[in-house]
């Protein structure tokens, strides 16, 4: 399945669905309406091979809970990553299954290339 996972309210996600001018197939999936799935998060691992990898360090969550995100494990960054969707690092795009998480010029330079020769 072809999907992008991100928050409406969110003006990167919004700027970054432009650029990538998704094709019609991937869903369009806002994360705090319809919060990630087990089967989605562990998708996401098998792709990544990291949860820590799909952390957003700077959600507000971390600060408000006194959490530090540097004694993160595995599993409590995968609890947390099921618990709310403030700890997804987005967007996060799955297209022909190849995985592309975050907002770094990088990332987002690499899956419109990945869209554009597909």
């Amino acid at each position: 399945m072809n999907y992008f996972l991100y928050l409406g309210s969110c003006s990167t996600c919004k700027r970054i669905l432009e650029v990538l001018a998704l094709p019609e197939e991937v869903k369009l999936i806002d994360i705090k309406k319809d919060p990630l799935s087990t089967d989605q998060l562990d998708f996401l691992y098998q792709n990544t091979g990291s949860y820590l990898a799909l952390i957003n360090k700077r959600a507000q969550l971390f600060k408000q809970r006194q959490i530090d995100t540097q004694k993160l494990t595995e599993d409590s960054a995968k609890n947390l990553l099921l618990e709310h969707y403030t700890f997804l690092k987005r967007p996060v795009l799955v297209y022909q299954d190849k995985v592309f998480v975050g907002n770094s010029k990088v990332v987002v330079a690499e899956a419109k290339k990945w869209i554009d020769e597909q």
